[in-house]
């Protein structure tokens, strides 16, 4: 007897649940999202991560995947998080002769722009009463995602907490540190794209790089110098204000 074929919801259940599915879903999402911000012109506000992010989440909720489950298949693409973020030293290699001279005046404004970040968001958060466990995150929420991670290990805050709240940070300051710079008359490409590497980090410098090269390595300098700094200075802030 010719064995029946199996339904689709049992096909679809079994892929859902696989590995390679998960994978390919970031994937095509970030496809996605980079072809629609081409095809706006690279509108700031087509930003490929956050369409990426809200096809992802929309599928793995309409499909009730565990987070556990679906990350199965996408860390592959976290490991090459960490990768693509060392990768970001060669712009900067390639133009140290025009960082060099520029080096003190953009330590100062580093920390000047860390300080405010940190004590900004705990501000805030302290004013609308959230709790100690979604404070905790804030910290490194202007640092890159591996490295603010690694940050909350140390801090003992959730890691997946700060890496939504990096997430968060980064894509809303690709969207709008334009129109805030632009309010600033701010027009050097290093000063733009400096001060959207400090404040978005990873996605902030893509979204510098896909502007111009200049700002592109000076947001690379900015993120690497801040998640340096910030991987040594937050913690210490941490157990000395909320240990």
């Amino acid at each position: 007897m010719k064995a029946e074929l199996p339904q689709i919801a049992e096909i679809w259940v079994y892929l859902s649940g696989n590995p390679l599915f998960a994978l390919v879903l970031t994937l095509s999402a970030y496809w996605f999202g980079h072809t629609m911000y081409e095809r706006s012109q690279r509108n700031p506000i087509a930003n490929p991560v956050l369409i990426a992010v809200l096809i992802v989440s929309s599928v793995v909720g309409l499909l009730d995947i565990p987070y556990k489950k679906y990350f199965e298949g996408a860390q592959f693409v976290h490991f090459m998080l960490g990768t693509a973020t060392v990768s970001l030293a060669i712009p900067i290699y390639k133009s140290w002769a025009s960082l060099r001279g520029r080096f003190a005046l953009l330590l100062g404004v580093l920390l000047a722009g860390g300080v405010t970040s940190v004590a900004s968001a705990l501000g805030a958060a302290h004013l609308f009463g959230l709790d100690a466990a979604l404070i905790g995150g804030l910290y490194a929420k202007s640092v890159t995602a591996p490295i603010a991670m690694g940050i909350a290990e140390r801090i003992y805050v959730s890691p997946t907490l700060t890496a939504v709240y990096a997430l968060s940070t980064g894509v809303l300051g690709a969207i709008l540190g334009r129109y805030v710079m632009d309010a600033l008359k701010m027009r050097q490409w290093w000063q733009r794209g400096f001060a959207l590497g400090v404040a978005s980090h990873g996605i902030g410098t893509s979204r510098a790089f896909s502007v111009h090269p200049e700002a592109g390595t000076y947001a690379s300098l900015g993120m690497g110098m801040h998640g340096v700094l910030g991987a040594v200075l937050i913690p210490w802030l941490f157990s000395r204000f909320a240990g």
